[in-house]
């Protein structure tokens, strides 16, 4: 077979055929292989006239269709099904070859990936891919890991079918082995913050401010005209509008209230507890959805006393939601925060040096968290690059201060009513805790001492010290 194709998809189920077709789109021709043919007929069939498609029945009639260096991206489950294709393709391939990682993979799996096929002289770029279908097929936030020579060849195409704003393509070479697939474990973290803040809003909205889904709808379609722009909300209006056809009611009526999820907000959390990294907003979210899906816990509580919803006016309804509204933001505002704190963490524990702006650059389009503010995180870290907190920032501080009030009340008011917003509180309390010129942290030190000889430091000189708790006059010693 003649080697024509600039770069090969195996692996095309919805996000692999949408890639393929994208690169076709854009003038490559494209190679496409699929374990099952079937897949591989069907593309052909349905938009083999997109542009030019050289189909593959089996891996060494793929690789052989590569141009050298061979660029392949694979797009099939992570784990095992991954390392799987990885196996059947890299005693193909020859030194200098590139193998794409375009799937959810855990960034740990992609550094080990990485370092056995460096070894073999292949590079491995794993890549995060954020947009779902729509934007594999029309514009993805692409996310790149790996070596910068990898980048070198790849970096053309993969920003050639990426979303774009403002002229420029909203893809990078985040860094070396797994910074690309980490950044986007991040960024799927914060997606998890996000869509539960705005599930909370709705919540409160609903059953405190007493308005319908289809109210709530324009109060979101409102507030999407703001600074809350973003695609989170705009599609949030559109949920929430929308009628069930089969019996009339409103489709969040109709919906079960138990929320899946395929693993990343997980993985962000048990990350940052790896890293020592307080992604409190994002791990409450995270449970929230994993105590949503516990039926039998939830009859256990279902019917327990709880909170007093008392019934407001038009007007103290509309108040409530201009509450909510700075609530929403003070508390994104905290998650987005957290998320790059915890990308700073991740890159000074793995050796990576990542672009933060660059990061919030390539996130303003294609991405599912894209949103009109994330151009103010990239104009901060581009004026101050070891930024610590967005908080540092003129304005992001100004609106967290015009915040405090409605943000509190919010917070008081879901405690009182028994309303559970989780995330809004975690969020809160996140801004408290850093904020506290003195934390209890200091008691825990005591007690950690007093029972396990653990040791504290003093505010007063330097070093590490123990107090013999069961001696009389409680004597103190350097540890």
């Amino acid at each position: 077979m003649h080697s024509s194709a600039q770069i090969g998809v195996t692996g095309l189920g919805v996000m692999g055929r949408n890639l393929a077709r994208n690169f076709a789109r854009h003038g490559y021709a494209v190679a496409v292989h699929n374990r099952t043919e079937s897949r591989t007929r069907a593309l052909m069939d349905e938009y083999g006239g997109e542009g030019t498609f050289v189909a593959a029945a089996g891996p060494e009639e793929f690789v052989a269709s590569l141009e050298r260096p061979r660029r392949l991206m694979i797009m099939v489950n992570a784990g095992p099904a991954t390392d799987a294709v990885i196996d059947e393709f890299a005693p193909l391939l020859e030194p200098g070859d590139i193998m794409i990682d375009g799937g959810n993979a855990h960034f740990a799996d992609t550094r080990r990936r990485e370092a056995a096929l460096r070894a073999r002289g292949i590079h491995f770029v794993g890549t995060g891919v954020s947009g779902g279908e729509e934007g594999a097929l029309n514009g993805p936030s692409i996310m790149v890991g790996g070596s910068t020579e990898a980048y070198a060849a790849v970096g053309p195409i993969l920003e050639a079918v990426a979303a774009r704003v403002d002229g420029d393509p909203c893809c990078t070479h985040v860094g070396a082995d797994g910074a690309g697939h980490f950044v986007k474990m991040a960024h799927n973290g914060i997606e998890y913050a996000d869509m539960q803040l705005i599930a909370e809003a709705y919540d409160l909205l609903r059953h405190a401010g007493g308005y319908t889904p289809a109210e709530i709808a324009d109060i979101f379609r409102t507030w999407n005209q703001g600074r809350l722009d973003s695609y989170l909300i705009e599609i949030t209006a559109e949920v929430l509008a929308h009628t069930d056809a089969d019996t009339g009611r409103p489709f969040l009526d109709i919906v079960a209230d138990a929320a899946g999820q395929k693993g990343t907000g997980r993985w962000t959390v048990q990350t940052a507890l790896d890293l020592g990294s307080p992604v409190t907003a994002i791990a409450q979210a995270t449970f929230a959805r994993v105590a949503s899906a516990q039926p039998a816990l939830r009859t256990a509580y279902r019917g327990l006393s709880g909170g007093i919803v008392p019934e407001l006016s038009r007007s103290e309804a509309e108040r409530f939601a201009t509450q909510v509204e700075y609530a929403l933001y003070a508390s994104k505002i905290i998650a987005y925060d957290q998320g790059w704190k915890m990308i700073q963490d991740g890159a000074a524990e793995y050796g990576w040096t990542i672009d933060l702006a660059a990061i919030a650059a390539i996130w303003r389009g294609g991405c599912i968290i894209r949103a009109a503010f994330l151009d103010r995180i990239r104009a901060a870290y581009t004026a101050q690059p070891d930024l610590v907190s967005l908080l540092d920032e003129k304005e992001f501080l100004e609106e967290i201060t015009d915040a405090q009030v409605p943000w509190r009340e919010i917070v008081a008011g879901a405690a009182r009513r028994g309303i559970p917003a989780p995330a809004f509180s975690a969020a809160l309390a996140y801004y408290d805790t850093l904020r506290a010129a003195r934390l209890p942290a200091a008691l825990v030190q005591g007690q950690r001492d007093y029972f396990g000889a653990h040791t504290y430091q003093r505010t007063d000189r330097p070093g590490t010290f123990h107090t013999h708790w069961s001696e009389p006059g409680r004597p103190e010693t350097p540890a």
